[in-house]
C-alpha cells in the first residue's frame, strides 16, 4: 500500500523515526543500519517501506535500500518470525552479513542477534538457503572452499565478521588455505 516515503526527517528515536510528508508525520520503524545512515533532523529523507496491518495496529517499516527491504520481506515469510524479529535481525547484522551466514550455513552468527535462539537460527538457515544469498548477493556468496576455510579460521581466532571479510577480499582468489590464513593475518596486523 505505502511503498516509499519521501519527506523531511522530523524526529529520531531508535528504532523509530518520523518523516513529515507535506504536513503528515509518518512514524516508521527502521533497522539500526538504516537509522545510522539517516541525515540530520530537518533534512530530506527517502525510505522504502513495508506496511503491516494487524488486528490491533498498523505499522510502517522503513529501509534505506531495496536489498534491506527484500531481506525483511523474506524473513517475515518464515513461520515464527514476525516483523519485530526481522527488524532485530537486520539491526544486528547487515544484509550482506546475513546472506553470507546463510550461504555458509553458520547458525552461530545468527544466534548473536538478540532474540534469535539456536532453533530459530537453524530455521532461518534452512528456509532462506538459496533465496537470500542468491537474490541479495553476499560479497563472499561465491566464496570457494578455501576462502570459506580461511574465513572460519579468522573468526575462530577472534576477528569479527567485518575484519575477516575485509582481509578475505584482499586475498588472491586462487590462494590455498594455509597461505591465505598467513596473508590474511599479515593484512590484519597492519
Amino acid at each position: 500500500m505505502i511503498g516509499k516515503l519521501t519527506g523531511t526527517l522530523s524526529d529520531k528515536n531508535p528504532p523509530q523515526v518520523m518523516v513529515d510528508c507535506a504536513g503528515v508525520g509518518y512514524e516508521v520503524q527502521v533497522p539500526m543500519g538504516t537509522f545510522y545512515n539517516l541525515p540530520a533532523l530537518g533534512e530530506k529523507v527517502s525510505l522504502l517501506t513495508h506496511f503491516v496491518v494487524r488486528e490491533d495496529a498498523q505499522i510502517l517499516y522503513g529501509f534505506g535500500s531495496p536489498q534491506e527491504r527484500a531481506a525483511f520481506r523474506e524473513l517475515i515469510k518464515i513461520s515464527g518470525v514476525g516483523p519485530r524479529t526481522a527488524l532485530s535481525v537486520l539491526s544486528g547484522m547487515s544484509v550482506a552479513d546475513l546472506a553470507q551466514a546463510i550461504t555458509l550455513q553458520e547458525p552461530g552468527r545468527l544466534t548473536k542477534v538478540p532474540g534469535i535462539g539456536a532453533k530459530t537460527a537453524q530455521r532461518l538457515l534452512l528456509e532462506l538457503k538459496g533465496k537470500l544469498g542468491a537474490d541479495i548477493g553476499a560479497p563472499l556468496g561465491a566464496a570457494s572452499g578455501a576462502q570459506s576455510d580461511i574465513l572460519q579460521a579468522l573468526l575462530a581466532l577472534g576477528y569479527n565478521d567485518k575484519e575477516a571479510a575485509l582481509a578475505l577480499k584482499a586475498l588472491p582468489t586462487d590462494v590455498g588455505v594455509s597461505d591465505g590464513i598467513k596473508l590474511a593475518l599479515k593484512a590484519l596486523a597492519r
